[in-house]
């Protein structure tokens, strides 16, 4: 986004240039709208700001292209190379990928939510916000389109997954209503996850510290239903597995999208997105005033 444009989204008005005594130009010093003109809104600064996140994004063609590819790569790997040596279903690739790729797909958002905490963290360090904070529109209205940014390049990913799923063998007999579930379910994981790591990305000190706060999070997946049952780990560990917030989601969204009966527990799912949503909310709440405060 350049100068102008968010100067313009801000109100900010550039003064006159005023003539002195002998007619030479004095410099422009800019004149600020008063604090009960209208302004940029909310949505106004939303759509601007996702629409920034979305062109930094896309600029960074490496960060597109593992977005994309890490997903697929994955599937691909544990599909063809540990496909028949798992004992699921009747023990073909096929079952397998149908088994495995609701966890591709949520292991994947998490890498790719992790790039919202690089860019909240150079936002702040960067003095953006402080920036932002002096215009009369909403400052949090970067992180919201920090947040709708990763919705989209998820979603995208996720569906460039199951294109490739469907095309290396996957089928299933759910209808359109369980696979539209199934993506809603995905969803809101992106939607918790990418709110944890915008609140991790604002509290810390470098975007490199903020790319490593969140790593426990990128890999609970592994630690539960999305590679293998539960009931084959250690003892000491399928309590930790069963009950942890991965392996809810995990088993919703696998049931919805092969079209077999959902679980019984299938609400804890949503309930833990819903939490970690609320949470990341009402924390950054407290803390970005703090970050950015004037």
């Amino acid at each position: 986004m350049t100068s102008t444009s968010t100067d313009e989204l801000a109100g900010v008005r550039p003064a006159r240039q005023h003539q002195g005594a002998e007619g030479a130009e004095m410099p422009q010093t800019p004149t600020r709208v008063p604090p009960g003109a209208p302004g940029a809104g909310l949505l106004t600064g939303l759509a601007q700001f996702s629409l920034r996140s979305l062109r930094h994004s896309f600029r960074d063609v490496e960060s597109v292209l593992m977005a994309v590819l890490l997903p697929v790569m994955l599937m691909l790997i544990f599909t063809f190379v540990m496909g028949e040596a798992m004992a699921i279903g009747d023990g073909s690739r096929a079952d397998y990928l149908a088994f495995v790729l609701p966890a591709i797909a949520l292991t994947a958002a998490g890498f790719g939510a992790s790039h919202t905490a690089v860019v909240v963290s150079n936002d702040v360090t960067t003095g953006f916000m402080d920036r932002l904070r002096t215009m009369p529109f909403p400052a949090v209205t970067v992180l919201l389109g920090h947040t709708v940014a990763s919705m989209v390049r998820n979603l995208l990913a996720t569906a460039v997954l199951l294109g490739v799923a469907f095309a290396v063998g996957f089928r299933t007999d759910a209808g359109l209503p369980q696979l539209l579930g199934a993506v809603g379910l995905i969803a809101l994981w992106i939607l918790a996850i990418t709110c944890v790591f915008a609140l991790l990305g604002l509290v810390s000190g470098s975007a490199e510290s903020a790319n490593g706060y969140g790593f426990i999070l990128l890999f609970l997946p592994y630690v539960s239903s999305g590679f293998a049952p539960v009931e084959t780990m250690p003892g000491w560990l399928q309590g930790f597995a069963q009950h942890q917030p991965m392996t809810p989601i995990i088993d919703a969204a696998r049931a919805l999208i092969t079209g077999t009966e959902v679980p019984s527990t299938w609400w804890a799912g949503p309930l833990w997105c819903l939490g970690f949503v609320i949470l990341a909310v009402w924390l950054t709440a407290v803390v970005f005033p703090r970050r950015t405060g004037r």
